[in-house]
């Protein structure tokens, strides 16, 4: 067995109440257990926990204050996986859940841990991965993204997981509200959030269908191995149905190229040489999907106008103190903000539709 040396309380970890959960709802695991927050996180607080003979499991739960009232939903979450996972889709296998608050101060959910490579950095992509696995990285995360755009959401139990109209038009006024809801004082973007909202609502495409939508896939939300093929896609917390191609628009407006200057995933890993360029992940999924990818450019406006609204919320939860310790490069999210605001505007105006 090993050693799991006496660990105080991390901050959103009852430690005694979790263990006896653990030890009583998941088969096979052996206190103690040590908890250790997965860097990357500035949402769902995810841990890895480590048990006494070496086996790895993740705990998600929400954060620890400041949380709004429709986000966080770790039931829902857990619900998405126990479906996906039978169906063949690339997620890690849901283990159990806890809805008494009473355990945790907050639901929580268990699921395996998924060895392989999460990339956040240009220089980690380089380090871990060969350059040929590189640009194979590209067009899994194309296929992956097509296979779960093509999963029967009534055959999976997901078909009312939300409504399957106007995901858009929703979109946008979710989001346009929760940016005012989390505003900070002292903070003022002058208007543009608002501003790119109004030209994303008089140009919606017309949905070529209604799919489960991740709401935030990109590179380092997946595990990939070494060949480069994507063994885990990671965060549903904003998963949701709607217009399969939102999710092409977020990994675009991720995807960085050298040259590109700023971007929306600082020190993306993209930028290390070998990754297909944007339009390569355009082109690999469309033949993956069969969809029309025309409008590209309004959904990765929408992306980028859509980050910039997320970050405001982690921006205020920060300010509020639930960052949980996780706290890098957080102070500059005015300015990146505003400039995620402005790629948008300029994106946006390149849409063949607008």
């Amino acid at each position: 067995m090993i050693d799991a040396p006496a660990q105080p309380s991390p901050v959103g970890i009852d430690v005694d109440a979790v263990t006896a959960f653990l030890e009583a709802n998941v088969a096979g695991l052996v206190g103690p257990f040590r908890f250790d927050l997965v860097a990357g996180g500035r949402s769902n607080l995810t841990f890895c926990v480590t048990d006494a003979n070496g086996r790895r499991v993740a705990l998600r739960r929400p954060p620890v204050s400041h949380v709004l009232p429709t986000a966080h939903d770790m039931t829902r979450e857990h619900r998405i996986l126990s479906a996906l996972f039978p169906a063949g889709i690339a997620v890690p296998e849901p283990l159990a859940i806890s809805t008494d608050v009473a355990v945790n101060g907050a639901p929580f959910y268990v699921m395996e841990f998924v060895d392989g490579h999460i990339l956040r950095t240009a220089d980690q992509a380089a380090t871990e991965l060969a350059k040929d696995v590189r640009t194979q990285v590209g067009i899994e995360l194309a296929s992956t993204l097509a296979s779960l755009h093509r999963v029967d959401i009534d055959a999976v139990g997901l078909g009312d997981l939300a409504r399957r109209d106007g995901y858009i038009e929703r979109q946008v006024k979710r989001w346009t509200a929760q940016y005012g809801a989390m505003a900070v004082p002292g903070i003022d973007h002058g208007g543009i959030i608002e501003e790119i909202a109004a030209q994303l609502l008089a140009s919606v495409p017309t949905p070529q269908g209604v799919s489960v939508v991740h709401g935030d896939y990109r590179l380092d939300n997946t595990v990939v191995n070494d060949h480069g093929q994507v063994v885990a896609i990671l965060d549903w917390e904003i998963c949701t149905l709607g217009d399969p191609l939102a999710d092409l628009g977020t990994l675009l407006c991720y995807w960085a190229e050298p040259g590109d200057g700023d971007v929306a995933l600082l020190d993306s890993p993209t930028l290390a040489a070998g990754f297909l360029d944007r339009q390569g992940i355009i082109d690999a999924y469309a033949a993956a999907s069969g969809l029309d990818v025309s409008r590209a450019p309004y959904y990765t406006a929408f992306g980028y106008w859509r980050l910039a609204c997320i970050l405001q919320g982690v921006y205020a939860r920060y300010v509020g103190g639930a960052a949980a310790g996780d706290q890098g490069s957080v102070d500059g999210y005015p300015t990146h903000i505003r400039r995620l605001a402005e790629l948008a505007r300029a994106t946006l105006a390149t849409d063949p539709g607008a």
